[in-house]
């Protein structure tokens, strides 16, 4: 059986990336393609050792910087692609990848990380940050993206089957392109998170310093709480934003290499996520550590973590708050301090195993295996 992995672009690795490289341990023989190629060496290893096949836009002068400018040619790109020799093609996508062209004979079956949250659900906000709003280059922008949705939902009768990163983006899924989806969270390697029973009194949140992650508001609220310590692990254009925000308790560390994010999350007495996302990562290894989590009550962390408010059959694992202000977080603190107690860290890292990579390459197998038969 010959088989395709079809990726949007490659330039980091991460999260999606992740989800890349255990498919390519599922499908060794597999051919990859990817709209560009600008991974460094150093990050390569995900790629299996294998030369992704490129399209047109790898060539443009600038690609490498500017490719998300090129959005309105990659519909086309994507397109150009031949697949016609596969039998199998498997799409890892948050923006076009799934928009191959197939036969009748082919079976295409897309992971799909999220619909383009900045041309459906995030399109308004998305404009307002990239004050896109007003004036004749907003008014093109608008118009393309309007373009992009059209394009988008067409391009979903070429997916034979629909696999979502969670149970959010799957109602994205339905919304937008009609379709039914299962879901598939992605691999998290637990094994290299240990758990760590004595914590220390200090905590945690991490992400890239950008609007919608919401750090600031973490920040804020621990402000108002001196007694407590905050480490803020990354970095990120509201690194200033996020310090005038801040007081003496809370600590900036900057970019950290993995070993030592291991480190302040496995100590943590716990970690603090703010942002809606579509699955989230970070919560998770938390987690694995048998770390609590204080997570904002929507998107992704409703379905990785366990409030024994919402969910009383099951051990907790955290606490959600359900405002986006640094009020809700000062509060959910508080009530996370007074019911410390009740939390068995040993239950919050086996929790964690339920997204562990071989839970994923079993699941994603058997839901390939189904599409083929």
């Amino acid at each position: 059986m010959k088989v395709a992995i079809i990726h949007d672009w490659l330039v980091i690795y991460g999260g999606a990336e992740r989800v890349l490289e255990h498919i390519l341990d599922m499908y060794p023989q597999a051919d990859v393609y990817s709209l560009i190629d600008f991974v460094p060496d150093s990050q390569r290893h995900f790629l299996r050792g294998k030369k992704p096949i490129t399209s047109f836009l790898q060539k443009i002068p600038g690609a490498k910087n500017h490719y998300r400018k090129m959005l309105p040619l990659m519909p086309f790109a994507i397109e150009q692609f031949d697949l016609s020799g596969y039998d199998l093609i498997i799409s890892s996508t948050y923006c076009v990848a799934k928009g191959v062209l197939t036969g009748p004979t082919q079976v295409h079956v897309s992971y799909c990380h999220s619909p383009m949250r900045y041309a459906w659900d995030h399109y308004h906000e998305y404009l307002r940050e990239m004050n896109l709003k007003h004036g004749l280059k907003g008014l093109f922008a608008q118009w393309q993206l309007h373009k992009i949705r059209t394009w988008d939902v067409r391009s979903s009768n070429m997916v034979d089957k629909f696999v979502a990163n969670s149970q959010f983006v799957a109602k994205r899924i339905a919304k937008y392109y009609q379709r039914p989806s299962v879901v598939v969270n992605p691999p998290i390697d637990t094994g290299l998170f240990q758990f760590e029973p004595n914590k220390e009194d200090y905590y945690v949140t991490a992400g890239r310093f950008v609007p919608f992650k919401r750090l600031d508001l973490v920040a804020e609220a621990f402000s108002t709480m001196p007694d407590k310590k905050l480490f803020i692990l990354g970095d990120g254009p509201e690194m200033e934003k996020i310090k005038s925000k801040s007081g003496g308790n809370v600590v900036f560390t900057g970019f950290l290499p993995p070993e030592q994010v291991r480190h302040y999350l496995s100590k943590a007495k716990a970690f603090i996520f703010p942002s809606e996302e579509d699955f989230g990562i970070i919560p998770v290894e938390a987690q694995a550590c048998g770390t609590p989590v204080i997570a904002y009550g929507k998107g992704g962390a409703l379905e990785t973590v366990v409030d024994s408010r919402h969910s009383p059959e099951k051990p907790p694992t955290g606490l959600f708050f359900y405002e986006q202000t640094a009020l809700s977080i000062k509060n959910a603190v508080l009530d996370f301090e007074e019911s410390y107690d009740k939390f068995n860290l040993l239950a919050i890292h086996q929790h964690a195993q339920l997204f562990s990579i071989d839970a994923f390459k079993s699941a994603l197998k058997r839901e390939i295996d189904s599409a083929l038969n």
